[in-house]
């Protein structure tokens, strides 16, 4: 669509469902970690939130969790998902180890060395970086489906450095603090290059 004010296209930014993992561990980007049945459900539950909107491009992740949560959403409108690859979880040096507070990998000293600096972050890809591209593929998002709206499925820690960078908000951050919960939907509008706006919803509650 078009007017006096341009181009006017919406990118939803989507975070995937939530993920079966019994074990409990930083998945990050290790294969074969799928959507549990409640994730299922939260996909589909964002794909009927969406089905009326103006969607023509659907994109996600390469991991089998943000796959399997775009396939709904491409499936109600017609549309195959695509790859992105910069769409992926950020790395992270405690991959495939368990982080929750007080355990694993966190109470051994040898790793301490990796929290020396939250600001980068020190135990896994620059925010910088992860900004850098996360914004690449939105700004892809936006030619492929320029007048009308696309989806892009990836991740917590991607999505909210995302936002973080388009809103000019330092780039750092605790985690509890994150905008980000499972299934939900950060949502930049655009009017032809230029980023006018934002929002932020859950969908599928939580």
């Amino acid at each position: 669509m078009t007017n006096s004010q341009g181009t006017k296209t919406v990118v939803h930014v989507m975070r995937h469902g939530e993920v079966h993992n019994p074990d409990k561990i930083l998945y990050g980007r290790l294969p074969d970690y799928h959507l549990s049945e409640r994730g299922q459900a939260q996909a589909k539950a964002v794909a009927d939130w969406l089905a009326a909107r103006d969607i023509t491009h659907v994109v996600a992740s390469p991991l089998e969790r943000a796959q399997e949560t775009a396939a709904p959403i491409a499936a109600r409108h017609g549309l195959v998902v695509g790859t992105d690859d910069e769409l992926i979880e950020s790395a992270n040096v405690f991959q495939g180890q368990r982080v929750s507070p007080g355990d694993g990998a966190l109470r051994d000293p040898r790793n301490w060395w990796h929290l020396r600096n939250p600001r980068t972050p020190s135990w896994g890809e620059p925010y910088t970086e992860i900004a850098a591209r996360m914004t690449r593929a939105v700004r892809r998002a936006v030619v492929k489906a320029s007048g009308h709206e696309a989806v892009c499925v990836s991740h917590q820690l991607p999505v909210e450095t995302l936002r973080r960078s388009m809103t000019e908000k330092p780039l750092h951050h605790f985690p509890t603090r994150r905008m980000c919960n499972l299934a939900s939907v950060t949502s930049f509008y655009f009017h032809d290059d230029a980023c006018v706006g934002w929002g932020y919803a859950e969908l599928a509650g939580q």
